[in-house]
């Protein structure tokens, strides 16, 4: 952190207080101006960059509120603490309603000071953060409407780049919520077929035995209620992409005729007697492991291979949390827009709670966190009281292993009730909470099964 993301400006006309809270202050490796009065404060704001301005009262020509004032308008990324004498409580009070951030009363405590000094800093830097991650929102870490700047989805980026333009089928893996659905239609857009149709379809959303029909259409007279002929989505994306999502829903009959679809370029409606031509670019996307499926005889191999040509992992946003923040700061301005609230900012106690959070519904559930927030929130920033309780209260689980240290309590016993916990936040689910702990299913039921034995 460099110099000037923790300069101070202390302004006070009486010399010994600016000389005393300068020597604290330096003593905490924090970088400390000092003023006589407000307008030589006005200059040294003009001409430098400060995080926190410390502010007297009373003071000679302009005092605190005045300079208040000109800060709150000029210099809005400066966070200003009032220092009072104990009789003017109430002004003190009454400038924070104006905009000052906190205050405190002279004779000024050591201890006091440094933590309201640190609460001020910590909460200027986020929010000068957070600005600086607007100005680059759309620029530097985004690809359509995916954000991140993650290692990990710097590589997706990467690899989105490089195949977007081919006509090779590319199978997108993740698991729920990590925006499978944005790569497709990023690698859609950013190719020369984007001015042409792009058509998702979830596999597992329509009935088997209305699936065949939608994908490859019908003629008059194929069944009971085909009344007139009707297009299949793959000849709705024609010259374009069909976005085949939960592929591992298909029924094995129908992954046969797919597979045709896939080798042969044509399609035959149902109850036709003749194939067309089609020119359609296949993206399929999964939430379960695909080859595990082929081993257990429930998808076809040959079917696996065909659109797994490339395959696009995307990473849980547990294990890209450096991108929360950003995240955050792109829902957030989509929730306000949406809903028309002056919402400016969320503070750092809820963020750091986000981050601590292990995401287990990745992107889609941060979405609906931050959108809930914006809806709940009554000021102008979200807190801590606008998020779910699931996430407030995860602080409370960070504790699990100082508690079992301090109870000296065998590994195996903690195992066991990490993973109740983590199958409670689950509501029960076990693929989901598999999938948490890092294990596969067998290895989870098998714990389980113990778990109840010793029960």
């Amino acid at each position: 952190m460099n110099q000037n993301e923790q300069s101070i400006l202390i302004v006070d006309d009486d010399p010994d207080m600016r000389d005393l809270i300068q020597d604290i202050l330096t003593d905490q490796s924090y970088h400390v101006e000092t003023a006589q009065e407000g307008h030589e404060a006005l200059q040294k704001l003009e001409n430098g960059s400060f995080t926190i301005v410390l502010t007297d009262l009373r003071m000679k020509g302009m005092d605190g509120l005045e300079l208040l004032q000109h800060v709150t308008k000029k210099h809005h990324e400066c966070n200003l603490i009032m220092m009072t004498a104990f009789g003017t409580v109430e002004t003190a009070v009454e400038a924070m309603r104006q905009g000052a951030f906190d205050y405190l009363t002279k004779p000024i405590k050591t201890e006091e000071l440094l933590v309201t000094v640190d609460k001020a800093m910590r909460e200027a830097l986020l929010r000068r953060e957070v600005v600086s991650l607007r100005k680059h929102v759309h620029r530097e870490f985004s690809f359509d409407q995916i954000l991140g700047k993650s290692k990990p989805m710097r590589e997706v980026f990467d690899l989105i780049r490089r195949v977007a333009d081919s006509q090779t089928n590319i199978l997108i893996t993740g698991e729920s919520g990590t925006g499978k659905e944005l790569v497709a239609k990023a690698l859609h857009f950013n190719s020369q077929r984007k001015s042409e149709p792009f058509v998702p379809v979830n596999c597992a959303a329509i009935p088997e035995h209305l699936l065949e029909s939608e994908l490859f259409g019908h003629v008059k007279g194929a069944f009971t209620d085909a009344k007139v002929d009707k297009r299949g989505l793959f000849e709705e994306a024609q010259g374009g992409t069909l976005f085949l999502d939960e592929i591992s829903e298909m029924p094995m009959m129908l992954q046969a005729k797919l597979l045709r679809a896939v080798q042969e370029r044509e399609i035959r409606r149902v109850g036709a007697t003749r194939s067309s031509p089609i020119s359609v670019r296949i993206i399929a996307a999964t939430n379960v492991k695909l080859a595990e499926e082929v081993k257990e005889k429930r998808f076809r191999e040959d079917l696996y291979y065909r659109l797994n040509v490339i395959e696009i992992r995307l990473p849980p946003l547990r294990d890209r949390k450096e991108d929360i923040p950003l995240l955050v700061q792109g829902l957030l301005e989509k929730s306000i827009a949406a809903q028309q609230k002056n919402i400016h900012q969320i503070v750092e106690t809820a963020l750091a709670r986000l981050l601590d959070y292990q995401w287990p519904g990745n992107v889609r559930e941060l979405e609906n966190v931050i959108e809930r927030a914006a809806t709940l929130c009554q000021a102008d920033k979200i807190i801590l009281d606008d998020l779910p309780p699931v996430i407030r209260d995860v602080q409370g689980e960070g504790q699990m292993v100082e508690d079992a240290v301090d109870r000296m309590l065998p590994l195996e016993e903690l195992e066991q009730a990490y993973i109740r916990r983590i199958l409670e936040k689950m509501g029960g689910n076990k693929y989901q909470a598999a999938q948490t702990l890092g294990i596969d299913r067998k290895t989870l039921y098998r714990k389980l099964g113990e778990m109840e034995g010793k029960g």
